[in-house]
């Protein structure tokens, strides 16, 4: 059998994993077993606050639109129903926006649809 020694495979892809830890603290970004692991870890957790994100941002503007949908004297599932019945086709995102931005506006809106 001949003698494999793995020298310029090896050190890349230690190279590659100290490089995604750098800016961690202590020997997590210079010692490599240690590195690995907090990059293993790392990865997976950005992995869930992908998911994770979606679902906060939806929550945000749904309080949004609720809040200033109280100021007008309705629901934020009464708000919605109306949309969808008057076929205002603004998703959650704008309607948050509208309702921060432009409150006048919202209120049209909301007097729109009932």
């Amino acid at each position: 059998m001949v003698r494999v020694k793995r020298g310029n495979v090896a050190r890349k892809r230690r190279k590659k994993i100290l490089h995604l830890a750098k800016g961690y603290r202590g020997t997590h970004s210079r010692l490599f077993r240690v590195a690995n692991q907090q990059v293993m870890k790392a990865l997976r957790y950005s992995y869930i606050g992908r998911k994770q994100k979606k679902r906060i941002f939806r929550k945000l503007w749904i309080t949004r639109i609720n809040s200033a949908s109280k100021l007008n004297q309705s629901k934020y599932s009464k708000v919605i129903h109306n949309f969808k019945t008057s076929n205002i086709l603004l998703n959650r995102k704008m309607l948050a926006h509208i309702a921060l931005v432009d409150s006048s506006t919202f209120s049209t809106l909301i007097e729109e649809s009932k």
